[in-house]
């Protein structure tokens, strides 16, 4: 997958800013069921939040790097705790992705 241009990355934050978390990472930390729910909310939102716990900042630089290399998704912006992660969808739908729905 190719790398977000700076442009890029500013317009995705822009749409993310409003943007709430769709997965958050528990006390189980990473696992198959919250890489499969993170996979399916980037198929349909395309430009997700995702909130990854814990007090170690380099176990969570880890896991946000581990969760973007599962998912195939680019890392728009990652902020304390929140990474927005972006991935295209093979077919967007215009209700729920974030992208089309910050056009109109």
């Amino acid at each position: 997958m190719v790398s977000l241009s700076t442009a890029e990355k500013k317009r995705l934050r822009q749409i993310g800013h409003h943007l709430n978390p769709l997965v958050q990472l528990g006390g189980n930390g990473l696992t198959e069921a919250v890489l499969a729910e993170i996979d399916a909310r980037l198929e349909d939102h395309e430009l997700i939040k995702v909130r990854v716990g814990g007090e170690d900042r380099a176990a969570r630089t880890e896991i946000i790097t581990e969760i973007a290399s599962a998912t195939q998704s680019q890392i728009a912006q990652s902020i304390g705790k929140l990474v927005l992660l972006y991935r295209p969808s093979k077919r967007p739908d215009p209700k729920l992705s974030n992208l089309l729905r910050a056009l109109t």
